[in-house]
C-alpha cells in the first residue's frame, strides 16, 4: 500500500497547482482525478450529448476508455487511446465534467483506476471527494479552499493570460454554482472530512500552502 495524500476542495481553489507541487518535493506520483472526469465529460461533448442528458451520459459511459499516463513527470489523459490533455481547461469541458460527475456509472467507471493508483504507488490525489469516499483511509487528507472571490480573481486572470475574453461577474457566479452542484449533489458530495485538516489559501502563497501540507504530512 502506497502513502496517500488526499487534497478535496471546491472549484478553482488551486488544488492541481499544489498537488503537483507537493508530488514533487516528496518524490509521489500526482494523480488529478478532475482531470479524469474532464476527459469523460470531452466524451460526452464528442457525442453532442447535453450536460442535462443524464441516460445519454450514462450510455455514453459504456464506450469511453480513460486512462492515464506520464511525460516528463506531468499527467497526460487519454481518451479511446487519444491524448486529450490540451482540451481539459475548456470552460465547456469544466461545466459538464462538474454536472455528470454527480451521476454514479460516472463515478463508478474511474474509481477502481484511481484506488489502483494509491495502492501501488505513493500518491498526492486532489478532487472533490478523495478524503470521503475514493481513499477514505488516506495517511493524509487536506480540505484546501479558498473565498468565491479569490477564486475568480484567479480563475478571470488565467484567462486573461490566455488572451481569452472572460468577465469576473460571470466566472464568480459559474463558481458558486458549480460549489451548490458539488455540495449537494447525491454522489459523493463536496464536503471536509472529519480527519482532514482546513487549509484556506485565500491569503496565503503558493509557497506557504504547500510548506503547510508538507508540515501536516510530518505529523
Amino acid at each position: 500500500m502506497g502513502y496517500q495524500i488526499a487534497i478535496d476542495g471546491p472549484a478553482g481553489a488551486g488544488k492541481s497547482t499544489i498537488a503537483k507541487l507537493v508530488a514533487k518535493r516528496k518524490g509521489f506520483i500526482y494523480v488529478d482525478t478532475g482531470a479524469m472526469y474532464r476527459g469523460l465529460a470531452i466524451h460526452f461533448l464528442n457525442k453532442g450529448i447535453s450536460p442535462e442528458d443524464t441516460e445519454g451520459i450514462k450510455k455514453a459511459c459504456e464506450d469511453a476508455e480513460i486512462t492515464i499516463g506520464y511525460e516528463d513527470g506531468q499527467q497526460q489523459i487519454y481518451l479511446n487511446g487519444e491524448n486529450v490533455t490540451g482540451r481539459l481547461r475548456e470552460e465547456t469541458v469544466g461545466n459538464m465534467a462538474s454536472q455528470s460527475s454527480g451521476i454514479a456509472e460516472v463515478r463508478k467507471k474511474l474509481l477502481d483506476l484511481q484506488r489502483e493508483l494509491a495502492r501501488k504507488e505513493n500518491v498526492v490525489m486532489d478532487g472533490r471527494d478523495i478524503g470521503t469516499s475514493v481513499l477514505p483511509d488516506a495517511n493524509v487528507k487536506i480540505f484546501l479552499t479558498a473565498s468565491v472571490d479569490t477564486r475568480a480573481r484567479r480563475r478571470y486572470n488565467e484567462l486573461l493570460e490566455k488572451g481569452e475574453a472572460c468577465d469576473y461577474e460571470k466566472i464568480a457566479e459559474d463558481i458558486k454554482e458549480r460549489d451548490r452542484r458539488d455540495m449537494t449533489r447525491e454522489q459523493s458530495p463536496l464536503r471536509q472530512a472529519e480527519d482532514a485538516y482546513l487549509v484556506d489559501s485565500s491569503d496565503m502563497t503558493i509557497d506557504e500552502v504547500v510548506d503547510k501540507i508538507e508540515s501536516v504530512c510530518q505529523k
